[in-house]
């Protein structure tokens, strides 16, 4: 999108009504927490800077609002998913749903979270697949509910507050975060890609020596 275009584009995004555009935004941050494909870091980087824009109908504090609300909830239907999903599982008659249920495997899951839930809620905001994956965990682990959104809560202060200032501070040139945030995608990709690898190497080790 050439300049031109994009302050075409931006002029029409300044005539919507507030509440529009707040709900809009809040929405993104709700789907990003239960759809990950969906590109919400760059909508929240666009948030920030349109609410930094010369006429915007937006103040920076409510799209810090919008943000927030959107994530919490986001985080919250799936982490009530995550308490029901057990038993979807044990009931389903499929065998390819059957078969996620492993017991064993699934209790050493949960007691190795309930170990480290702190560092795993704090950390899950920083990737938008290991969040969406948490929140699930953490309702079938059983969380404290309170203690998930507190932690939660400081997460999304801490990397959607970065986006959100870096966003308006840039203002014109907030795309250059986009362009950073594919990179660190790309390089938390591949660490998560190979934690999950020697997670598996050494699940299969346990195995054979047993």
């Amino acid at each position: 999108m050439d300049f031109l275009q994009f302050d075409s584009f931006l002029g029409r995004i300044l005539e919507l009504p507030p509440l529009v555009l707040w709900v809009f935004f809040c929405f993104s941050n709700f789907l990003e927490n239960v759809f990950p494909p969906w590109p919400g870091d760059t909508v929240t980087v666009f948030s920030g800077f349109l609410s930094s824009s010369q006429d915007s109908p937006l103040s920076f504090f409510s799209v810090v609002l919008a943000t927030y609300f959107g994530n919490l909830l986001g985080a919250l239907v799936m982490y009530f998913f995550g308490e029901r999903i057990l038993q979807f599982l044990k009931r389903s008659k499929f065998p390819f749903l059957s078969a996620l249920y492993q017991e064993e495997n699934l209790r050493k899951t949960l007691v190795w979270f309930r170990k480290h839930e702190i560092a795993v809620v704090l950390l899950s905001r920083f990737s938008a697949g290991i969040r969406f994956f948490v929140s699930i965990v953490a309702g079938m682990s059983k969380m404290n509910i309170i203690k998930f959104v507190l932690l939660y809560s400081f997460a999304i202060s801490l990397w959607c507050g970065l986006l959100l200032l870096g966003g308006s501070l840039l203002g014109s040139n907030w795309n250059q975060i986009i362009v950073m945030l594919s990179y660190y995608n790309r390089v938390i990709g591949f660490v998560i890609l190979c934690f999950i690898l020697y997670f598996l190497y050494k699940l299969r080790r346990k195995e054979i020596q047993s």
